[in-house]
């Protein structure tokens, strides 16, 4: 019988000091990869700081507040003009890629009315006569493709 103790009570022992030694270590390992985590967050809230404290003290400067005011507001000193360039037309070409002084027509199609063309350049148009066909009626169009084509025509058009 105290053969068959000693295997059994070294076991016990191992055990044992392996609960002393593991899960402390493993509390340790944790806890340092969380102070290295706390840290490098620590030095990137202070770099930030750093800087925002540097853009605090650009906004107190009248030119960082003229700046502001006038990218942001639209403000202009009293006397000034204001201009504000809108875009061009849904459709329209950049000024950049229309010819100088050529007519509005020459610009491309880009101009031309989506819905316009549709009905003027029928696929059924016979280019030798330069007559078309009437356009189909508007019902005729609506069933085509059943409601999920309308509702991907509905949502196309407001694109």
């Amino acid at each position: 019988m105290r053969r068959a103790a000693w295997p059994l009570i070294v076991s016990v022992v191992i055990v044992g000091l392996l609960f002393l030694t593991v899960f402390p270590a493993r509390s340790y390992v944790s806890q340092r990869h969380q102070v290295a985590t706390a840290s490098a967050r620590l030095q990137a809230l202070t770099a930030r700081n750093a800087q925002l404290s540097s853009q605090v003290a650009a906004l107190d400067t009248d030119a960082e507040i003229e700046r502001l005011a006038r990218e942001n507001y639209n403000l202009v000193k009293p006397g000034e003009e204001a201009y504000a360039i809108l875009p061009g037309a849904r459709g329209s070409p950049p000024a950049s890629q229309v010819a100088p002084g050529a007519p509005p027509a020459a610009a491309g199609a880009a101009d031309r009315d989506p819905v316009e063309d549709a009905t003027t350049n029928a696929p059924d148009a016979d280019p030798a006569s330069g007559a078309s066909a009437p356009p189909a009626p508007p019902a005729a169009a609506a069933h085509r493709g059943g409601w999920v084509q309308q509702m991907v025509d509905a949502v196309s058009f407001w694109r």
